[in-house]
């Protein structure tokens, strides 16, 4: 199997928004998900079946829907030889559009391997399976702490969540008179030995349960990190999931970002490490005198035509579409880039006909922006990062005007 793109999971998020937009009038939007393991011949024994059943629908306009979508659907399954690697997805239904009905055809390929056989018909598309695809998997737990405080969070996909933070009763090294050294420090001791206590019990309370807990990290400065890991205060079930002791400076909000920076050797492959070393390179050219490196709108349109861009970075929030809309009645086209699909749509429904004022706009054709501008790159034998807006990569892309390049060579 082939790695997810950046790109790919972009136009799955982008796809997924516009579907979740939809809805039938009734239980008439049929969703079929099959794995690649999954015989056709046995998917079509199953539509024929469900084909039968709809006859039984006491609403004829359900029943004529229902009847369409299942019909188009077999028609499609008689065309394909196999469903490829990762499986297919058909969403197929009859959508309100003002005062008309359209029958809609949403045909995926899924970035990530389908597990699982689904057929679903309600007023929705079932959207769970590609909702799953989007959500990173696993969860790191994070701990950086001293004697004095301690912070605890997680690294969900490329975002550091801070959760609890504690602070000690631990008293400093130095004291005033009537005790002596000896009895001040036990004293020191005591309270950090409870304050150990405390953050263990935090860690279980926090940590224990997470499901999807793949890994636990702990930071910090000095030897107290090592003390409270060689002294077991760690419940055991996270000692086994314990991957790396390392040193940071902070044991704030701050130190939790900072371990997940000094533990990059761990997140090797995952997006928030991708994106990291990404941006780091392409910053790295842009302080040189004549860098291989490029930014904004104009500039990086100029670059890719000329063949030089090696790695184009854009940022999520630069989506738009270039969408093609024909008047049903008088047959004029109007092409428009809107901002928002879904919103769009719901307006053309609202909407005359410039030319005959009839309200029978539809859109015929719609084109992402940044998968235009990929098309473009590729051609020239370069790749796309599609950088999210989640993330301290994707404010200082928005810096450079949301669209950057690294360069192969920097033209003459």
């Amino acid at each position: 199997m082939t790695d997810v793109s950046s790109m790919d999971m972009h136009l799955l998020k982008k796809e997924l928004a516009e579907l979740e937009g939809k809805r039938g009038r009734g239980t008439e939007l049929v969703s079929l998900y099959i794995p690649p393991d999954k015989n056709l011949d046995d998917v079509m024994s199953q539509m024929r079946d469900e084909y039968s059943q709809a006859s039984n629908i006491k609403s004829k306009r359900t029943m004529k829907n229902v009847t369409s979508a299942l019909e188009t659907i077999m028609q499609r399954l008689k065309i394909i030889p196999n469903v490829g690697e990762n499986g297919l997805i058909l969403l197929v239904g009859t959508i309100p559009k003002g005062t008309q009905d359209k029958i809609e055809v949403h045909i995926i390929t899924p970035p990530k391997l389908l597990s699982t056989y689904r057929y679903h018909c309600d007023s929705q598309f079932f959207l769970d399976p590609l909702r799953d695809m989007l959500a990173e998997r696993g969860t790191f737990g994070l701990l950086v702490m001293d004697r004095r405080e301690a912070a605890l969070g997680v690294l969900k996909g490329k975002n550091v969540e801070s959760l609890v933070k504690l602070t000690s009763n631990v008293p400093g090294k130095t004291h005033k008179g009537g005790q002596s050294q000896a009895r001040y420090a036990r004293l020191r001791e005591i309270a950090a030995h409870e304050f150990f206590v405390r953050i263990a019990r935090h860690c279980e309370k926090v940590f224990l349960n997470m499901t999807d807990l793949k890994g636990f990290i702990i930071g910090g400065p000095g030897p107290t990190k090592d003390f409270f890991v060689k002294e077991e205060y760690l419940h055991h079930e996270l000692r086994k999931k314990l991957l790396d002791v390392l040193d940071v400076s902070y044991t704030n909000e701050f130190g939790l970002s900072e371990l997940v920076d000094a533990s990059a050797n761990l997140f090797k492959g995952m997006d928030i490490n991708r994106e990291k070393a990404l941006m780091q390179r392409f910053l790295s050219e842009v302080i040189k005198d004549k860098g291989l490196a490029g930014y904004g709108d104009s500039e990086v349109r100029g670059l890719i035509d000329m063949g030089a861009v090696e790695t184009l970075l854009v940022s999520e929030a630069q989506e738009s579409f270039r969408v093609r809309i024909r008047c049903q009645s008088c047959g004029s086209v109007e092409e428009k880039t809107v901002k928002d699909l879904s919103s769009f749509e719901e307006e053309l429904s609202k909407k005359s006909c410039p030319g005959c004022g009839d309200k029978s706009l539809e859109i015929v054709e719609h084109k992402s922006s940044i998968e235009e501008l990929a098309e473009r790159v590729r051609e020239k034998g370069g790749t796309v990062e599609v950088i999210s807006t989640e993330t301290e990569e994707g404010s200082q892309l928005m810096a450079f005007g949301g669209i950057a390049a690294i360069l192969r060579f920097r033209p003459g």
